[in-house]
Protein backbone atom coordinates (compact mmCIF):
# COMPACT_ATOMS: atom_id res chain seq x y z
CA UNK A 1 0.00 0.00 0.00
CA UNK A 2 2.77 2.30 0.80
CA UNK A 3 4.29 1.73 -2.61
CA UNK A 4 1.50 2.49 -4.43
CA UNK A 5 1.16 5.99 -2.46
CA UNK A 6 5.24 6.86 -3.54
CA UNK A 7 3.91 5.75 -7.37
CA UNK A 8 1.30 7.56 -7.46
CA UNK A 9 2.65 11.01 -6.01
CA UNK A 10 5.80 9.98 -8.76
CA UNK A 11 3.73 9.91 -11.39
CA UNK A 12 1.76 13.50 -10.32
CA UNK A 13 5.03 15.12 -9.58
CA UNK A 14 6.19 13.89 -13.00
CA UNK A 15 2.98 15.30 -14.77
CA UNK A 16 3.82 18.59 -13.03
CA UNK A 17 7.11 19.10 -14.15
CA UNK A 18 6.67 18.15 -17.87
CA UNK A 19 4.20 21.09 -17.83
CA UNK A 20 6.55 23.15 -15.94
CA UNK A 21 9.25 22.55 -19.02
CA UNK A 22 6.49 23.42 -21.40
CA UNK A 23 5.91 27.09 -19.67
CA UNK A 24 8.85 27.54 -19.06
CA UNK A 25 10.31 27.31 -22.62
CA UNK A 26 6.97 28.86 -23.75
CA UNK A 27 7.43 32.24 -22.02
CA UNK A 28 10.77 32.37 -22.76
CA UNK A 29 10.03 32.35 -26.59
CA UNK A 30 7.42 35.00 -25.41
CA UNK A 31 10.47 37.48 -24.30
CA UNK A 32 8.41 37.21 -21.05
CA UNK A 33 10.40 36.78 -17.53
CA UNK A 34 8.75 34.25 -15.51
CA UNK A 35 8.66 35.05 -11.74
CA UNK A 36 7.67 32.78 -8.59
CA UNK A 37 7.56 34.58 -5.33
CA UNK A 38 7.67 32.72 -2.39
CA UNK A 39 7.01 33.29 1.25
CA UNK A 40 5.28 32.83 4.95
CA UNK A 41 1.91 35.19 5.10
CA UNK A 42 2.66 38.46 5.41
CA UNK A 43 6.17 39.14 4.46
CA UNK A 44 5.56 41.55 1.90
CA UNK A 45 4.71 39.83 -1.56
CA UNK A 46 1.98 42.05 -2.30
CA UNK A 47 3.26 45.12 -1.25
CA UNK A 48 6.98 44.56 -3.46
CA UNK A 49 4.31 44.08 -6.32
CA UNK A 50 2.30 46.84 -6.00
CA UNK A 51 5.69 49.18 -5.88
CA UNK A 52 6.95 46.84 -8.94
CA UNK A 53 4.09 47.63 -10.75
CA UNK A 54 4.74 52.06 -10.20
CA UNK A 55 7.81 51.26 -11.69
CA UNK A 56 7.06 48.94 -14.47
CA UNK A 57 3.66 49.83 -15.42
CA UNK A 58 1.64 47.99 -17.71
CA UNK A 59 3.85 45.19 -18.54
CA UNK A 60 3.28 43.17 -15.20
CA UNK A 61 0.82 40.55 -15.07
CA UNK A 62 -0.06 38.43 -11.49
CA UNK A 63 -1.18 35.04 -10.99
CA UNK A 64 -2.59 35.29 -7.57
CA UNK A 65 -2.77 32.45 -5.47
CA UNK A 66 -5.04 31.50 -2.21
CA UNK A 67 -6.67 29.02 -0.62
CA UNK A 68 -9.62 31.47 -0.18
CA UNK A 69 -10.65 35.24 -1.05
CA UNK A 70 -9.28 37.72 -3.47
CA UNK A 71 -8.50 40.32 -0.78
CA UNK A 72 -4.74 40.41 -2.56
CA UNK A 73 -5.87 40.25 -6.53
CA UNK A 74 -8.69 43.19 -5.40
CA UNK A 75 -5.89 45.23 -4.09
CA UNK A 76 -3.47 44.96 -6.97
CA UNK A 77 -6.37 45.47 -9.50
CA UNK A 78 -7.45 48.67 -7.76
CA UNK A 79 -4.07 49.90 -9.22
CA UNK A 80 -4.79 48.71 -12.54
CA UNK A 81 -2.63 45.71 -12.46
CA UNK A 82 -4.02 42.49 -14.78
CA UNK A 83 -4.52 40.02 -11.91
CA UNK A 84 -5.73 36.30 -12.20
CA UNK A 85 -6.94 34.31 -9.39
CA UNK A 86 -6.28 31.22 -8.12
CA UNK A 87 -8.34 29.78 -4.95
CA UNK A 88 -7.40 26.08 -4.36
CA UNK A 89 -9.76 25.81 -1.50
CA UNK A 90 -12.90 24.44 -4.00
CA UNK A 91 -10.87 21.79 -4.97
CA UNK A 92 -8.90 20.89 -1.60
CA UNK A 93 -7.32 24.00 -0.41
CA UNK A 94 -4.06 22.72 -1.33
CA UNK A 95 -1.27 24.83 0.14
CA UNK A 96 0.35 25.65 -3.47
CA UNK A 97 -0.05 26.13 -6.77
CA UNK A 98 0.66 23.50 -9.52
CA UNK A 99 1.97 24.06 -13.15
CA UNK A 100 -1.12 22.47 -14.74
CA UNK A 101 -3.39 25.35 -12.68
CA UNK A 102 -0.77 28.01 -14.21
CA UNK A 103 -1.23 26.54 -17.49
CA UNK A 104 -4.69 27.24 -17.08
CA UNK A 105 -4.56 30.99 -16.20
CA UNK A 106 -2.00 31.59 -18.75
CA UNK A 107 -3.99 30.05 -21.73
CA UNK A 108 -6.60 32.71 -20.46
CA UNK A 109 -4.66 35.90 -20.37
CA UNK A 110 -4.00 37.96 -22.51
CA UNK A 111 -0.13 38.28 -22.84
CA UNK A 112 0.30 40.44 -25.68
CA UNK A 113 1.97 43.61 -23.44
CA UNK A 114 3.36 41.79 -20.45
CA UNK A 115 7.40 41.84 -19.80
CA UNK A 116 7.26 40.62 -16.53
CA UNK A 117 5.27 37.32 -15.31
CA UNK A 118 4.45 37.07 -11.55
CA UNK A 119 2.94 34.29 -9.41
CA UNK A 120 2.29 35.04 -5.73
CA UNK A 121 2.22 31.51 -4.13
CA UNK A 122 0.11 30.55 -1.67
CA UNK A 123 1.94 31.99 1.64
CA UNK A 124 4.00 29.57 3.28
CA UNK A 125 7.46 27.80 2.96
CA UNK A 126 6.74 24.17 2.69
CA UNK A 127 4.40 23.15 -0.33
CA UNK A 128 5.56 25.66 -2.66
CA UNK A 129 8.91 25.27 -2.59
CA UNK A 130 7.91 21.32 -3.49
CA UNK A 131 5.75 22.07 -6.87
CA UNK A 132 7.99 23.04 -9.99
CA UNK A 133 6.03 25.72 -11.35
CA UNK A 134 7.83 26.45 -15.31
CA UNK A 135 9.25 29.45 -13.64
CA UNK A 136 12.58 31.25 -14.76
CA UNK A 137 13.56 32.90 -11.22
CA UNK A 138 12.02 31.29 -8.14
CA UNK A 139 11.84 33.98 -5.54
CA UNK A 140 11.94 33.82 -1.38
CA UNK A 141 11.10 36.59 0.43
CA UNK A 142 11.88 36.95 4.11
CA UNK A 143 10.95 39.80 6.38
CA UNK A 144 13.44 40.44 9.32
CA UNK A 145 10.78 40.01 11.49
CA UNK A 146 10.93 35.80 10.86
CA UNK A 147 14.33 35.72 12.64
CA UNK A 148 17.65 34.35 11.92
CA UNK A 149 16.95 30.66 11.01
CA UNK A 150 13.63 30.02 8.81
CA UNK A 151 16.06 28.72 6.15
CA UNK A 152 17.28 26.29 8.41
CA UNK A 153 13.54 25.15 9.21
CA UNK A 154 12.67 25.44 5.44
CA UNK A 155 15.90 24.70 3.64
CA UNK A 156 13.90 23.15 0.50
CA UNK A 157 12.70 26.69 -0.18
CA UNK A 158 16.00 28.50 -0.04
CA UNK A 159 18.09 25.68 -2.20
CA UNK A 160 15.43 26.09 -4.77
CA UNK A 161 15.79 29.93 -5.37
CA UNK A 162 17.83 32.14 -6.94
CA UNK A 163 17.16 35.04 -5.21
CA UNK A 164 16.33 35.68 -2.20
CA UNK A 165 14.78 39.33 -0.73
CA UNK A 166 15.28 40.18 2.67
CA UNK A 167 12.12 42.41 3.21
CA UNK A 168 11.09 45.31 5.85
CA UNK A 169 14.39 46.62 6.51
CA UNK A 170 12.46 49.49 8.33
CA UNK A 171 12.14 47.61 11.63
CA UNK A 172 15.16 46.30 11.83
CA UNK A 173 16.15 49.56 14.50
CA UNK A 174 13.04 48.37 16.46
CA UNK A 175 14.25 43.97 16.08
CA UNK A 176 16.87 42.24 18.40
CA UNK A 177 17.51 40.88 14.91
CA UNK A 178 21.61 39.78 13.15
CA UNK A 179 20.88 41.35 9.96
CA UNK A 180 24.36 39.70 8.76
CA UNK A 181 23.96 36.56 10.61
CA UNK A 182 20.63 36.10 8.74
CA UNK A 183 22.63 36.71 5.10
CA UNK A 184 25.00 34.29 6.09
CA UNK A 185 22.67 31.68 7.07
CA UNK A 186 20.57 32.06 4.03
CA UNK A 187 24.25 31.38 2.24
CA UNK A 188 24.97 28.35 4.00
CA UNK A 189 21.73 26.46 2.70
CA UNK A 190 22.31 27.92 -0.87
CA UNK A 191 25.38 29.50 -1.74
CA UNK A 192 24.63 30.95 -5.15
CA UNK A 193 21.95 32.70 -3.84
CA UNK A 194 21.82 36.20 -4.39
CA UNK A 195 20.29 38.24 -2.14
CA UNK A 196 18.60 41.86 -1.95
CA UNK A 197 17.66 44.25 1.22
CA UNK A 198 14.59 45.98 1.34
CA UNK A 199 11.78 48.02 2.56
CA UNK A 200 8.68 48.35 0.62
CA UNK A 201 7.66 51.32 3.09
CA UNK A 202 10.64 53.65 2.87
CA UNK A 203 11.77 52.73 -0.51
CA UNK A 204 15.27 51.71 0.56
CA UNK A 205 16.82 48.96 -1.73
CA UNK A 206 14.05 49.35 -4.31
CA UNK A 207 16.62 49.67 -6.69
CA UNK A 208 18.68 46.95 -6.78
CA UNK A 209 15.00 45.32 -6.86
CA UNK A 210 14.66 46.91 -10.26
CA UNK A 211 17.97 46.53 -11.61
CA UNK A 212 18.09 42.93 -11.21
CA UNK A 213 14.87 42.57 -12.65
CA UNK A 214 15.77 44.37 -15.93
CA UNK A 215 19.01 42.13 -16.00
CA UNK A 216 17.05 39.35 -15.76
CA UNK A 217 14.34 40.17 -18.87
CA UNK A 218 16.62 38.84 -21.75
CA UNK A 219 14.36 36.07 -22.16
Amino acid sequence: METKKIKVMQKILDINDRIASELRNYLEKQGILYLNMMSSPGSGKTSLIEKTANKFKDSIFVIEGDIQNTLDAERLNNLGIGVYQINTGPFGGDCHLEAGWIKTAIEEIDLASVKYLFVENIGNLVCPAEFDIGAHINIVILSVAEGEDKQFKYPLAFRNSQLCIISKTDLLPYLDIDLKMMKDNIKKVNSQIEIIELSTKNGEGLSYWYEYLTQNNNC
